[in-house]
């Protein structure tokens, strides 16, 4: 094979190659969620910029994975998914980690005007999870979430 068929086979996989990576890194750390006996491997957003940033501009987001973000104070937290790829399960828990509300399946969203999801009330964490990972865990509010560094 020539140099430049070369060249152009890695160029198409470049994509692939990026997600496996963005998917390996998830568990750099070791952060997972647990949450009505489901693990999930986890990225942490604990700082401004990574909260802004979250999963937007992903083509995807491995099954069992997910980001929680995490706010220094209870507040109530307001999420839209503008640029974002995929679409997600959303979760909002307070400062127990107790669960306030799900939006299973949020879709993806290109332009504004985008579907905002809003917590109940004060919170602390939101989970976001590939669409339909909450499915079959039958929650209901209150459940509680745990975190393993």
């Amino acid at each position: 094979m020539t140099a430049v068929r070369l060249a152009a086979v890695g160029y198409r996989c470049l994509p692939l190659l990026a997600a496996a990576f963005v998917s390996a890194c998830s568990d750099i750390g070791g952060a997972t969620v647990t949450l009505k006996g489901e693990r999930f491997a986890v990225e942490l957003a604990e700082t401004d910029a990574a909260r802004r940033q979250g999963l937007m501009y992903r083509e995807a987001l491995a099954p069992g994975h997910g980001m929680l973000f995490i706010y220094p104070a209870p507040e109530t937290l307001r999420f839209w998914m503008l640029n974002t790829k995929m679409p997600l399960d959303i979760l909002f828990f307070d400062a127990d980690r107790r669960l306030l509300d799900v939006f299973p399946e949020a879709p993806p969203c290109s332009a504004e005007p985008c579907a905002r999801y809003e917590s109940h009330g004060p919170a602390v964490y939101a989970l976001e999870l590939p669409a339909s990972s909450v499915r079959a865990l039958a929650l209901s509010p209150g459940e509680i979430l745990s975190l393993q560094r």
